[in-house]
């Protein structure tokens, strides 16, 4: 037997505690005392050889301080502490000498355990590839527009291979089941009838799967997307395969189908840039200093630092038979900041306004000369005049 001595130095300690609890009084039971021992020690070697591995791995990551090194550290440790012990019980399984009826069962269920390892690995090394690329981009920089691209694009990404391998791994499983692959050979033989049904079926599931696939190349958004949707102000902060999760400016959070971002309208505040334009408008009496008005609104906002130093200034946007309006414009770097900005000019220029200007602020003006004249004669002025 090639690997006897695994079993060697556990032999005679595992036959002693059988012989005790009565499953090997007789030497019928010899065989299978051995293939207990045999597996034990190849799940141990394995085991070490993990070990061994990781280790090193540790020491190279101290040492050079690799990034890449710590994510295959990180994400490769869990499934390959169950992958190298079980690797090993597959290669030994054939050494086992006992009964074929005995050992197929066995060997059945360490293939479907090596299949489920083998997708766990897959799964991670997918994180590793998506940590490695996402870690070079910084979705909270100021221009964070390519990164969030990418995020966007590589997490739609990942959630597709996790689907397919989850797939995979779930039919691989299924067709080491002798009566599943002679129903998939049936299913096969009609495969025909059987799409054509599956396909009305699930028509909506599917054009859902193939928006998320569109979403992610065509980008109509991304991840901390500035949105507004049904009437909501929020950023985009999480899409899936199926739907997208925007958070709404009170921390409520708006869930969407995936086809809503290429069935309706909607409006992306940040698709080019984050940069963005606000206004405040500001209605006044015509007798309002325009000029002083503009000049106090370039000292408030190169005094604020929410102003991004581009864009500022004041215009007369149009007149009705009572006040004007005076559209102040302002530029920052965000949505947020330019929020901030546009309530800070409003605030600060209606306080200019009441302190220095009262007389401009919007008033109701009626001539009383007429009334003046009827009080004078002794006419009564009806009370509703």
């Amino acid at each position: 037997m090639p690997l006897t001595p695994l079993y060697g130095a556990w032999y005679p300690t595992i036959r002693e505690v059988l012989m005790k609890i009565q499953i090997s009084d007789s030497s019928s039971n010899e065989p299978y005392i051995q293939a207990v021992v045999l597996l034990f020690g190849a799940v141990v070697l394995g085991y070490i050889a993990y070990l061994i591995v990781f280790g090193i791995m540790k020491r190279w990551n101290e040492r050079t301080g690799s990034d890449l090194g710590k994510l295959f550290y990180r994400h490769w440790r869990s499934p390959l502490r169950v992958l190298f012990p079980l690797l090993l019980v597959i290669f030994a399984s054939p050494s086992v000498g006992i009964r074929e009826s005995v050992m197929e069962p066995l060997r059945h269920l360490f293939n479907l355990l090596f299949i489920g390892a083998v997708a766990w690995f897959l799964a991670s090394s997918v994180y590793v590839l998506r940590d490695s690329i996402l870690t070079q981009y910084d979705v909270s920089a100021r221009d964070n527009l390519k990164a969030r691209a990418i995020h966007t694009q590589i997490n739609v990404l990942v959630k597709i291979l996790l689907v397919v391998i989850a797939v995979f791994a779930a039919s691989s499983m299924l067709m080491t089941f002798e009566r599943v692959r002679q129903v998939g050979v049936s299913i096969l033989a009609s495969a025909g009838v059987i799409g054509i049904i599956v396909g009305f079926a699930a028509q909506k599931s599917i054009a859902t799967l193939f928006a998320g696939i569109q979403i992610a190349v065509t980008q109509p958004i991304r991840i901390d997307d500035v949105v507004i949707v049904e009437g909501e102000w929020g950023r985009i902060e999480e899409v899936t395969l199926t739907y997208v999760v925007v958070r709404i400016w009170d921390l409520r959070r708006l869930v969407l189908p995936i086809t809503y971002f290429l069935d309706k309208p909607f409006q992306n505040w940040t698709r080019v840039s984050a940069d963005l334009l606000g206004t405040v408008f500001i209605y006044a009496d015509y007798t309002v200093p325009v000029q002083a008005v503009r000049e106090e609104l370039e000292r408030i906002v190169k005094a604020s630092p929410k102003w991004d130093g581009k864009v500022c200034g004041l215009q007369v946007t149009n007149s009705t038979d009572r006040t004007v309006e005076l559209r102040a414009l302002m530029s920052a770097n965000d949505a947020s900041l330019a929020w901030d900005l546009r309530c800070e000019v409003r605030e600060k220029l209606l306080a200019f306004l009441q302190t220095n200007h009262p007389g401009s602020l919007p008033r109701i003006r009626a001539d009383l000369a007429g009334v003046e004249g009827a009080l004078g004669r002794g006419n009564v002025v009806p009370a509703n005049s």
